[in-house]
């Protein structure tokens, strides 16, 4: 039998875009990481919290991630390089298993999520100007319709995720909303194979559809 970590793994390679979105316009680009870990035979997601500082999404709950720089090769090397900038985590000791279909943001950002398995041990050293708080959160949360609340987005034809965490270690409550919110429950959807409590607007066993004409609206609008 295959333990946690490889039938997670087996799960999500399956959703690997490989050049599927190749044939996009050339836009401003940016990535996330979304570090995967198995704890006592549960998956728990690592995420941060922006620091107060920040131009843009100041105490916002993100990932680790951000805009392309020139001399990066691809998305998976903005995702490791920012991750190593934020909160100091080697790329060598990030096992990438894929890259999902990417979002464009609020700002106009065309955010590639690339998810990859740390070491539970992995200690952050969160960059203060950037990052004022890293956390855990066992990803079958965003399954849960606890703690959960939406709305219908007009624009799309997806919602407005938002959820509230408590950390059980040190009782600080975080928003967790928007992109980050919708990244997050797509990953735990595709990574647990389970379909979430609460309406996603996509179907589980293919949401690259959804996503793909969600996208190619937004182009058509650029």
């Amino acid at each position: 039998m295959m333990d946690k970590k490889d039938e997670v793994i087996a799960n999500l390679k399956r959703f690997d875009i490989g050049s599927t979105f190749s044939y996009l316009p050339v836009l401003p680009k940016a990535s996330v990481l979304v570090p995967l870990f198995v704890r006592q035979g549960e998956l728990h997601v690592l995420m941060t919290l922006r620091s107060k500082q920040l131009r843009s999404g100041a105490g916002e709950v993100c990932f680790p991630g951000g805009k392309r720089d020139p001399g990066d090769r691809d998305d998976t090397d903005t995702a490791l390089r920012e991750a190593q900038e934020e909160i100091g985590l080697p790329p060598e000791q990030v096992q990438v298993v894929c890259t999902l279909f990417p979002i464009i943001n609020k700002s106009g950002l065309l955010v590639t999520p690339v998810v990859g398995f740390i070491e539970e041990s992995f200690c952050p050293r969160p960059n203060p100007t950037e990052v004022s708080a890293v956390f855990t959160v066992p990803l079958d949360f965003f399954t849960r319709e606890r703690d959960h609340t939406a709305c219908s987005l007009p624009e799309t034809t997806g919602f407005l995720h938002s959820f509230h965490y408590t950390s059980p270690d040190s009782g600080d409550r975080y928003h967790i909303w928007g992109l980050t919110a919708i990244l997050a429950t797509v990953v735990a959807v595709l990574a647990l194979r389970r379909k979430p409590e609460f309406d996603v607007g996509f179907d589980s066993e293919d949401p690259l559809t959804f996503f793909q004409q969600n996208l190619n609206r937004r182009i058509s609008k650029l």
